[in-house]
């Protein structure tokens, strides 16, 4: 089958996503925890990039051989925007350093604010959707972040009393704003340095945190308690990797252990979803694999992460395979070890064309069910990046009835061929060592308005899409 007939099969595939939506309206209670913030956002260009390096007297050779991911100085926040922008790839670099914050404030700026932290926008995206009741943990509500909140009546979180409130009519006065600078390039825009020119491959961003609460797990009771007496139908777990083992993030990982058994054991017949997000710290990464994704029903990845965590389970030949050829049967090979493992009933990867499901034959969630979440997710994505905020209902189906990708459809080619099942290019369902695999191409937008969040956003989506 070439490509123009598999892109009329995929689009009757994505013919039910507007079912789909109608159907989240059945789920009656989500929760997300840990991280809520204010991301301040900036599309940064290859002539400003250029600056900010001759501002730090920064050379060619300390930007091509970087010696840390963290923010230890200023000159660090130029780094890691150029390693990002350089390879077209997102990661996220943290501080504890107020002077370090002082100086984004000044030579960084931004262009807007809106929702950050993977529980914050997990939150709103649940809320849009139509899930009946969603609640939002958070440890700093202030005016500022409520207002980053969805004006939803469906969107809970709780007061300084304790008491049960729409999350955007909050405000404890006595906390303070936790602002992330999320630093967006464009594709194919060029930084040159020393007379040699660089140019981003793909759009992507470069995050710079600065942020006490949520880099010491700081956790509102009310909500713990909340989770812990009335059962959710989805959980969505995330903020751990704002850890670190200097910051003892090793402990405040064995103080939440406890916590989310407890919410798992509540909350039984539903789903604990795991999002890994870009863990710097690797002792804190190998614990979150070890403790958090060993427990949950589900766990999401993009590749980068694929790759973190691959390097955390002895996988480290693979993981370099993988970083040198980030394709979808290196990254499907690493989605086998990383389920073996763990032993995780269900893990996802969404990479950059295609998503990819692996699960146990006895899931909760059938292999059909996820491939109508994906198309979902999908769809969602693409309408996000292509309206800039999925925050009003009429842009959740922007995309429907635009065609999957060629990048998408390549990939699934390769991997229906690695399976060994040539139907898993039509039908998106196969099976491979005693696993499902469903298996999506996606549909991409040429030049996105944002991608912060969008992990994120698949991953909610394609839980709640399954209904």
């Amino acid at each position: 089958m070439n490509f123009a007939d598999l892109k009329k099969t995929w689009l009757q595939n994505y013919a039910s996503v507007p079912q789909s939506l109608e159907k989240v309206k059945e789920i009656k209670t989500a929760a997300t925890a840990f991280n809520a913030n204010i991301d301040a956002v900036i599309k940064i260009s290859g002539k400003k990039l250029a600056e900010l390096i001759k501002l730090q007297e920064i050379s060619l050779d300390e930007l091509i051989h970087i010696k840390r991911n963290a923010l230890e100085e200023p000159s660090d926040v130029v780094k890691g925007i150029f390693k990002c922008f350089k390879s077209g790839i997102a990661e996220e670099w943290l501080t504890e350093d107020i002077e370090i914050y002082n100086w984004m404030v000044k030579n960084i700026h931004y262009d807007r604010l809106q929702m950050g932290g993977q529980g914050g926008i997990v939150a709103n995206v649940l809320s849009v959707t139509g899930v009946q009741k969603v609640y939002v943990h958070t440890n700093s509500i202030p005016k500022l972040q409520a207002e980053q909140f969805l004006k939803e009546d469906n969107l809970y979180s709780f007061d300084e009393t304790g008491a049960e409130k729409p999350a955007h009519q909050i405000d404890r006065k006595d906390d303070v704003p936790l602002i992330h600078w999320i630093i967006e390039f464009d594709k194919g825009d060029e930084v040159e340095i020393e007379e040699q020119k660089f140019v981003c491959p793909k759009s992507n961003r470069f995050i710079a945190t600065y942020d006490p609460l949520n880099l010491n797990l700081v956790k509102d009771t009310f909500f713990v308690e909340d989770l812990s007496k009335h059962a959710k139908e989805f959980i969505v777990l995330s903020g751990f990797h704002a850890l670190t083992e200097k910051s003892n993030g090793l402990s405040l990982l064995k103080e939440a252990l406890p916590i989310v058994e407890t919410w798992k054991k509540t909350s039984s017949n539903g789903v604990l979803h795991l999002e890994i997000a870009s863990t710097q710290d690797k002792k804190v990464r190998k614990e979150i694999v070890e403790k958090f994704a060993r427990i949950s029903d589900s766990v999401g990845v993009n590749e980068r992460e694929t790759i973190d965590v691959l390097e955390v389970i002895e996988e480290e030949t693979l993981a370099k395979t993988c970083e040198s050829d980030t394709h979808a049967v290196n990254l499907f090979k690493g989605l086998l070890k990383i389920k073996k493992y763990i032993g995780c009933p269900r893990i996802q990867l969404h990479m950059f064309g295609l998503y990819i499901t692996l699960q146990d034959k006895n899931f909760k969630i059938s292999p059909l069910a996820n491939l109508r979440g994906m198309a979902l997710a999908a769809t969602v994505a693409a309408g996000k990046a292509g309206t800039g905020s999925i925050n009003e209902k009429k842009n959740l189906l922007w995309a429907h009835g635009k065609e999957v990708s060629d990048v998408g459809l390549n990939e699934l080619t390769d991997l229906a061929k690695f399976i060994g099942d040539e139907n898993l290019l039509s039908t998106g369902i196969s099976s491979y060592d005693g696993f499902d695999v469903i298996a999506i191409p996606t549909i991409l937008v040429e030049k996105p308005i944002t991608l912060v969040g969008m992990g994120d956003t698949i991953s909610s989506t394609s839980l709640i899409g399954t209904r």
